[in-house]
Order: structure tokens, then sequence, then C-alpha cells
């Protein structure tokens, strides 16, 4: 039988690894496409260029906001939360 504690940290894990593999998607893949994303073009810029300005930065706002909330659930369904 698993215990608490084993599975508080596996939904944290698995959050962690979730929340590591979007930011390596919006750091680092999103680039490599650069050329390709530069046909669509998003209020006059080419999208290439809006990820490598300011889209990159935005998604990573948004998953941290994401973590912050996901984490705060994951605590309170294992009665470790912070209030």
């Amino acid at each position: 039988m698993e215990s608490k504690d084993d599975a508080y940290w596996q939904d944290t894990s698995r959050l962690m690894w979730i929340t590591l593999a979007l930011w390596v998607f919006f750091g680092y893949i999103v680039h490599f496409f650069v050329h390709a994303l530069n046909k669509i073009t998003i209020l006059g810029f080419p999208f290439g260029f809006y990820m490598g300005a300011q889209g990159s930065l935005i998604a990573f706002v948004v998953i941290l906001f994401w973590f912050a909330r996901r984490q705060d659930q994951i605590d309170r369904k294992h009665g470790v939360a912070e209030d």
C-alpha cells in the first residue's frame, strides 16, 4: 500500500516534470522552428519574432501561476497546505 508521503511526492513530481516539459517547449523547442513560425503574422509581426520577444516570456509567467495554483491544490489534497 502506498503511503501518504509517497502519494504526495508522486503528485508533486508529476507536476514538476510537466512544468519542466512546458518550460523546455517554450524556451527551446519553439525557437528551433522560428523560420517556419515567421510565415505566420500576428498584428503585423512574424510569429517567430513574437514568440522570441514576448510569447515565451508570457508563457513562462502563465506557467508559474498555473504551477503555484496546481501545487496548492496538491498540498490541500494531501493535507499539507499552508493557510
